[in-house]
């Protein structure tokens, strides 16, 4: 089932302008499905974070949705949006849901998918906590140089109210 993880071929991956299972694992550069990149990201003791879009965890399978990216080696997701029950379900499993300031998002921030990230935690966390966010372009080559740190919040609340 892990395998399947990310392998909808609706999904694109702009970063890499191809349908899933697909990306690209750095240093090497090479273009590989999610699951062998996942792989190599173990073996070689990196965590990895998603970079997504609106309303992540749409549609997804309630159990497979945070328990594929977990198994996988995802320890945060930083995206525009929510499906509300979804970011329970990464916390839940360990899986940092961390949400754009408002009016950001990877193309406003020129993300190119190809950056190294250092979240901040703080010991003690809160809902609607500001994080700091350091970046770094990761080239093929070495020494990536450094970009103006970022922030975001974590986990946002959701505004209380009826319908």
């Amino acid at each position: 089932m892990t395998r399947g993880t990310f392998a909808n071929i609706k999904l694109l991956n702009k970063f890499i302008g191809k349908p899933a299972p697909k990306t690209i694992h750095f240093p090497s550069g090479q273009t590989l499905d999610v699951f062998e990149a996942a792989e190599l990201y173990q073996k070689e003791g990196i965590p990895v974070i998603i970079l997504a879009g609106k309303k992540y965890g749409l549609g997804s399978s309630r159990d497979w949705a945070a328990k594929g990216p977990f198994l996988l080696g995802v320890k945060a997701v930083l995206a525009e949006s929510y499906e509300k029950v979804h970011k329970s379900q990464l916390i839940g499993i360990g899986i940092a849901p961390l949400q754009f300031l408002p009016g950001e998002n990877p193309s406003t921030l020129g993300l190119t998918g190809r950056e190294q990230f250092s979240i901040l935690f703080p010991p003690e966390l809160l809902p609607g906590m500001t994080l700091d966010i350091k970046i770094r372009e990761a080239k093929v080559q070495p020494q990536p140089s450094a970009l103006p740190p970022k922030r975001c919040v974590l986990g946002r609340q959701e505004k209380q109210g009826g319908r």
